[in-house]
C-alpha cells in the first residue's frame, strides 16, 4: 500500500470496470472471449452491487454482491451473495479484504438483507469474517451403468419434452421442492429466473427440458423436470450435462433418470448439478439402485446479518418453546447481542434480552449460529468446533427447532 494515502472502499464506478476486469482475470483466469464494454445506461447489471478498494487511485481489490432471495425454514430471505472477491497479488495480506467486505456487508444490512452467502476459494479466509460452511454445490458424475437398472415407473407416469407453455409448471415444481429445503435460491430475481426463452426453443441454453407428468389434457400434472445439454460427439467418452433434476415423487425421478439413461449408446455418463452430499441427501438419488458416482463439491458458506430478522421470519414445527441465547464473537461485532426466542404455532419471535449475563445461556459464535440455524450441524457438533458454549439445557430444543430441513444449493454464482 502506498505510504501517502489511505485505501478507499467504495461502490465501483463505471470508469473502474477495465481495472476491475483485469484484477478478476488475475484471480480467476483470463476469459476466452473479452467482455464487451459496459453500457452506461445498463450498468451495473440488475441485482449486482460492485465494490472496489483503491490505493492512491489504483483499483487493488474488488467484489460483487448479488442481491437475491433464498429459502430458509419456509421463508424467502433477502440475501447478499458475495462473488468475484479478489485482491491484487502485491496487496494480499495487507489488510484490504476485511474492510472491503465489512463495507459491503454494512450496505447489505442497511438495504434489508438478513443473510449472506458465498462460494469460498478458501473457507478459512471467510471464517474470519463470520461465515461457516453449511453445504456444497456438487458436480456429480454418474456412469450410465448406474442408470441402466432404474426400474420402470408406475403406470401413468411418463416423460415428455417441455414447451414454453410448460415453464410456469416447471417453476411451480422448483418452488415446491426449494421451499422445503434450506439454502436454494428462490429464482425470483435476475439472472436466476427461469425464463421460457432460456429454457426451451431454438436459442435455449439447453438441448432439452424433459418433464415427468401424470394424467393427460386438462388433468395433466407436472411432477418433475430435468434440464440437460447433449454436448458434442457420440461415443462413450461424452457426458450428458444436467443443470436441474427435480422430482416431487419417486416415479417422477425414475422417469427422468430413464430419459438420461436412453443416451447410453452415445454417452458414457451423466453429470448432474446437485448438492447436499450425493451419498444420500439428494432425494432424486434415492431411487437409483447403484451408488456408483464421483463428486466434485464446492463449499457454500453462510453468515447471518440480522439475527432477529432471519430467525423471526422462519417457520418451524408447531411447538411451544422459549430459548434464551446470545451471540458473542469479536470477529462479528455487528451480530453480538442477547435475545430470547419464543416459538408457538410454527412462528418465531426473537426479542432483545437486556437482563442477560455472561455465560447464563446458550451462546454462539457467528459460525456456530449459521451452522445450527441452517440445520447443517447439531449443537453438539458445533460445541466440538468451538461454535457453541454455555449451558446445554436448551441444546435439544434448539436442534428440534432448526432441524428437519436439509441444506441444498443448485445455483453457482
Amino acid at each position: 500500500m502506498s505510504s501517502d494515502a489511505r485505501p478507499e472502499f467504495r461502490r465501483t464506478a463505471i470508469t473502474d470496470v477495465p481495472a476491475s476486469r483485469r484484477l478478476g482475470a488475475e484471480a480467476f483466469g483470463v476469459p476466452s472471449t473479452p467482455a464487451p464494454d459496459p453500457d452506461p445506461a445498463a450498468w451495473p447489471l440488475p441485482n449486482i452491487r460492485p465494490w472496489v478498494a483503491t490505493d492512491a487511485g489504483e483499483v487493488v481489490a474488488g467484489l460483487g454482491v448479488r442481491s437475491f432471495t433464498s429459502w430458509f425454514h419456509g421463508a424467502r430471505l433477502p440475501t447478499a451473495g458475495f462473488a468475484g472477491v479478489t485482491v491484487a497479488a502485491e496487496h494480499r495480506g495487507s489488510g484490504l479484504l476485511r474492510p472491503l467486505m465489512e463495507a459491503a456487508l454494512a450496505e447489505a444490512r442497511a438495504l434489508g438483507d438478513v443473510v449472506s452467502t458465498l462460494y469460498p476459494s478458501s473457507a478459512g479466509i471467510y471464517r474470519g469474517l463470520g461465515y461457516e460452511v453449511v453445504g456444497a454445490f456438487e458436480d456429480v458424475q454418474i456412469p450410465m451403468a448406474a442408470l441402466a437398472a432404474v426400474p420402470r415407473p408406475a403406470e401413468g407416469v411418463r416423460a415428455r419434452r417441455a414447451t414454453a407453455a410448460d415453464v410456469p409448471a416447471v417453476r411451480r415444481v422448483y418452488e415446491q421442492w426449494a421451499s422445503a429445503q434450506n439454502g436454494p435460491l428462490s429464482r425470483g430475481e435476475t439472472p436466476f429466473t427461469m425464463e421460457a426463452d432460456e429454457m426451451v426453443g431454438p436459442d435455449a441454453e439447453y438441448t432439452g427440458v424433459s418433464l415427468a407428468v401424470r394424467g393427460a389434457g386438462a388433468d395433466e400434472e407436472v411432477l418433475g423436470f430435468a434440464s440437460w445439454s447433449r454436448g458434442q460427439g457420440y461415443d462413450r467418452t461424452n457426458t450428458i450435462e444436467v443443470d436441474d433434476l427435480v422430482a416431487l415423487v419417486p416415479d417422477a425421478a425414475r422417469v427422468l433418470w430413464r430419459v438420461l439413461a436412453s443416451f447410453a449408446s452415445v454417452a458414457g455418463g451423466v453429470q448432474v448439478c446437485t448438492s447436499g452430499g450425493w451419498s444420500g441427501i439428494d432425494v432424486s438419488r434415492l431411487v437409483l439402485p447403484d451408488h456408483a458416482a464421483t463428486s466434485a463439491p464446492r463449499p457454500y458458506m453462510l453468515r447471518l446479518l440480522d439475527v432477529p430478522g432471519a430467525l423471526g421470519a422462519s417457520r418451524v414445527a408447531p411447538v411451544t418453546a422459549r430459548v434464551p441465547f446470545a451471540v458473542v464473537d469479536p470477529r462479528t461485532p455487528d451480530l453480538e447481542g442477547a435475545w430470547t426466542l419464543e416459538a408457538a404455532d410454527g412462528a418465531v419471535r426473537v426479542s432483545p434480552d437486556d437482563a442477560a449475563t455472561a455465560g447464563d445461556r446458550l451462546t454462539f459464535t457467528s459460525a456456530g449460529l449459521a451452522a445450527t440455524w441452517a440445520g447443517a450441524q447439531s449443537t453438539a457438533n458445533a460445541r466440538l468446533a468451538g461454535g457453541v458454549s454455555g449451558p446445554d439445557a436448551h441444546d435439544a430444543l434448539w436442534d428440534a427447532l432448526w432441524g428437519g430441513r436439509q441444506v441444498h444449493v443448485r445455483d453457482y454464482f
